[in-house]
């Protein structure tokens, strides 16, 4: 049910939703939602028009509460920006639930006897299906209060420094320290960071409490007898299971965990210590200072690009046309960029989709390292799957699965690996480019464990929702041990225990994690593609299985785009065989 135009940057033409819709005001949004209710809908043609009418309305409805987050996070010390934020979370949210319900309800009656042939809902209703099933009006004060204890989260930790050195810096920014190759150093700079989050970990951890307490009663509300169930449907994972997640658990510790220690074992015999420690993982093992392949958004964005453009003009194009890196007012003005790392900027990086101008914005954190690097590559990846379904009407086939989303993100941090070098480049130097590959390809694997902890991690606490902060602690342990580094956390315990704060998904996205490992496996594939078939057939199954958006199903993403939907022991030994080897063959 796709129709033939191209939609404009202010919307579809012909849209009963005006492009200048103040979607941040109730009042306005209100009576365009009743009429949607009211309207009727006698024919295929009619259903068609409502279809675009309420897509474009959820789209006003998104780009608002995303330049309020964005505010918001670029600016966490602004007490407008907060407010505004918690305005819209507080009193439009908790209104706009129950009518979007009722719309997906009254989609979910007329379709069926209105569909036609071809009409590409498969998706569309089978996800609208199992949101009618889930929503339950008590569960909206609920979620509000949840949402505002993530805000409440990403306050304190964005506010977060130390004095280092002589100077106040973000959390971001000591970063940068644990690459010295002073031991000393870093392992001052580590505790000083992991003592300042110590300072809050009591209100972090009541945070926590009360989003466990919640998310159990909003899965109880719905019929479910714990979170994990009702995070599962909620987030439309119709194609795997839990059980598929604790063989992906199983594969990593049999088949990563033990190429990580290797990798461990050769990394304490060249830095010539007796035992590794926290503060020991990211120095280079060959004494050389930390490689610094930027300075600056704007010379982390003019890189960018022509890393990209060497990879394949059209990335190269659409990257390009988002800014030049230096901006810092947010989404102001239509900016699609903040990239710098500044005190009162909230943790982390996200690409976020603003739906009505269909403009993407990436949010970075970014203090010169390599690091930051992949994290630009990454969030452009995101932004490219944004902009290569621009002229999808529908806006829920904008957005594809998350598992498929990180496909586009992770793949652009392996793909690029061979253009990050050369005079102009990241990393001129032959020797700080063969590192930085490296690096890369270390990270691609290390994070599977990683993931498998964080998820694993996740099932228990929302298995067991009653439990108590001891309980807790000794879980995380218990789990960190099995998929964890080798270093020695002696004397380290009470830090330990509370590491995982620092994992904003936990608190804001629970179970939206394992996602990372599914793409990862899918981009190492993408990758294997590449040195294989060559970049262009790479780029070009890229491109086209982004271009479908969501309006397939996960395994059809996958396949599209050349990929095994598959995250079990088989693959993820195949793809740990073969990056080990390439590891062997690049020089440390």
């Amino acid at each position: 049910m796709k129709p033939s135009h191209t939609p404009s940057a202010n919307g579809v033409p012909g849209t009963r939703i005006p492009a200048d819709l103040d979607a941040a005001s109730w009042g306005v949004l209100e009576p365009y939602f009743r009429e949607l209710l009211a309207r009727p809908l006698p024919d295929a043609a009619a259903l068609k028009r409502w279809l675009l009418d309420r897509s474009e309305l959820d789209a006003a409805c998104s780009e608002s509460q995303a330049n309020l987050y964005i505010a918001m996070t670029c600016s966490t010390d602004d007490a407008g920006a907060q407010q505004a934020y918690a305005d819209f979370i507080e009193n439009v949210v908790p209104r706009i639930k129950p009518l979007s319900f009722e719309l997906d309800r009254k989609l979910s009656a007329a379709a069926p006897s209105l569909r036609t042939p071809g009409d590409g809902l498969d998706v569309l209703l089978r996800d609208t299906t199992a949101d009618v099933e889930l929503f339950r009006p008590e569960n909206v004060p609920i979620e509000t209060e949840l949402s505002k204890l993530s805000q409440k989260y990403d306050q304190i930790v964005g506010a977060m420094t130390v004095r280092f050195d002589g100077e106040e810096k973000t959390l971001p920014q000591m970063a940068l320290y644990q690459e010295s190759t002073d031991r000393e150093q870093r392992e001052k700079a580590w505790r000083c960071v992991t003592d300042r989050r110590l300072v809050d970990r009591e209100p972090v951890e009541a945070i926590f409490d009360e989003m466990v307490a919640l998310r159990h009663r909003v899965a109880v509300n719905a019929g479910f007898k714990d979170f994990t169930a009702f995070a599962f449907k909620s987030k439309h994972r119709f194609d795997y299971t839990p059980d598929h997640c604790f063989a992906f658990h199983r594969a990593c510790e049999e088949a990563i965990v033990p190429v990580l220690r290797r990798q461990e074992e050769k990394r304490k015999r060249l830095l010539g210590v007796d035992v590794l420690r926290p503060w020991d993982l990211a120095v280079d093992v060959r004494g050389r200072g930390a490689l610094r392949p930027f300075s600056g958004g704007r010379e982390l964005m003019d890189r960018s690009v022509r890393t990209l453009q060497r990879l394949d003009a059209r990335l190269g194009k659409m990257l390009l046309e988002m800014g030049r890196g230096d901006e810092a007012r947010g989404a102001r003005d239509g900016a699609c960029l903040d990239l710098d790392s500044r005190k009162g900027k909230a943790p982390g990086g996200y690409q976020y989709m603003r739906d009505r101008s269909r403009k993407p914005f990436i949010f970075m954190n970014a203090a010169g390292t390599g690091r930051d690097v992949s994290t630009m590559l990454h969030e452009a990846g995101h932004a490219f799957h944004s902009m290569v379904t621009v002229n999808e009407p529908l806006v829920a086939y904008r957005h594809a699965p998350m598992e498929f989303c990180e496909v586009a993100s992770m793949s652009m941090e392996l793909l690029t690996l061979e253009h990050l070098g050369g005079r102009d480049g990241f990393y001129p130097a032959e020797e700080d480019f063969v590192r930085a590959k490296r690096q890369q390809l270390e990270r691609s694997i290390s994070l599977l464990p990683w993931i498998a902890t964080i998820d694993a991690f996740q099932h228990w606490i929302y298995g067991h929702p009653t439990h108590s902060r001891q309980e807790r602690a000794e879980a995380w342990l218990s789990i960190d041990r099995r998929f964890g580094s080798s270093c020695s956390w002696e004397g380290l315990e009470e830090a330990r225990r509370f590491i995982w704060h620092r994992q904003s998904h936990i608190f804001s996205v629970p179970f939206y994690y394992i996602e990372y490992a599914i793409a990862q496996l899918g981009a190492l594939q993408l990758w294997l593609r590449s040195l294989e078939d060559g970049e262009t057939a790479a780029v070009d199954l890229y491109l086209k299985g982004l271009s479908l958006g969501g309006s397939r199903p996960l395994p059809e993403l996958f396949e599209t785009t050349g990929l095994r939907f598959d995250f079990g022991p088989d693959t993820v030994r195949r793809l740990a065989d073969r990056v080990e080897a390439e590891l062997e063959r690049l020089p440390l």
